[in-house]
């Protein structure tokens, strides 16, 4: 499973880009969906499969094989 950091590096390539602080989470926003979402703080945390394909989905950003 990937750590939150490494998420962040890999949606950052993808043109995505955190806009704001939430309380308890961050929020981003992906112009491959023109959405924000949100993502957790801790980047050494490791992100459970389900969340990832939360995220991935609302960002439209594919997994990598």
């Amino acid at each position: 499973m990937p750590r939150y950091g490494e998420l962040k590096r890999e949606f950052e390539k993808a043109g995505c880009r955190k806009v704001r602080e939430g309380t308890n989470h961050e929020w981003w926003y992906s112009p491959i969906t023109d959405d924000e979402f949100q993502m957790g703080r801790h980047n050494g945390e490791e992100v459970k499969k389900k969340t990832e394909a939360t995220i991935r989905k609302k960002a439209g950003v594919p997994k990598k094989r």
